[in-house]
């Protein structure tokens, strides 16, 4: 019998961008109902070109400036997610083949938030000193979520 996933314990530090990362996974859930439902591509990628600008650009760069350095540039998976956070970034400024761009969009932001809510932020808050950990409270201010009702097209 496979046992239930326990939830990950964040440090209190971290768990803004655990909450910024839970927008990030409801856009992938918000593109995949708007192409189900047959919403054109260009109003899916207009919403998610807002997205990208206001939320998740922001969120990269206080990831890559606060709480990467705890384990250095050189680290794999900091290399990983930086490389990530690249491959993002193209595919949110690609104009063409938008619905296909949109299927890489939502596939890959998943795998992203899961690999560094699973993977990078559980070795961070592990080696991270305590005046590191406040430091990143000091520093990052969360990025409060406010939906775009301009086209809700998920509904």
């Amino acid at each position: 019998m496979e046992s239930a996933r326990k939830p990950l314990k964040r440090h209190v530090s971290l768990q803004p961008f655990s909450r910024e990362h839970h927008q990030g996974l409801l856009l992938g859930w918000k593109i995949r109902k708007g192409i189900k439902n047959g919403v054109a591509p260009e109003r899916i990628k207009k919403y998610s070109d807002w997205f990208f600008k206001f939320y998740l650009e922001p969120h990269f760069e206080d990831e890559e400036k606060y709480i990467f350095p705890i384990l250095g540039e050189d680290h794999e998976l900091v290399k990983k997610a930086l490389s990530e956070h690249r491959r993002l970034t193209r595919l949110f400024t690609e104009e063409k083949d938008i619905e296909i761009t949109l299927n890489h969009i939502e596939e890959e932001l998943e795998r992203h938030i899961r690999f560094e809510e699973r993977e990078l932020f559980m070795l961070i808050q592990e080696r991270a000193t305590q005046g590191e950990l406040k430091k990143i409270s000091e520093l990052h201010k969360e990025l409060y979520f406010i939906e775009n009702q301009e086209d809700i097209f998920w509904k």
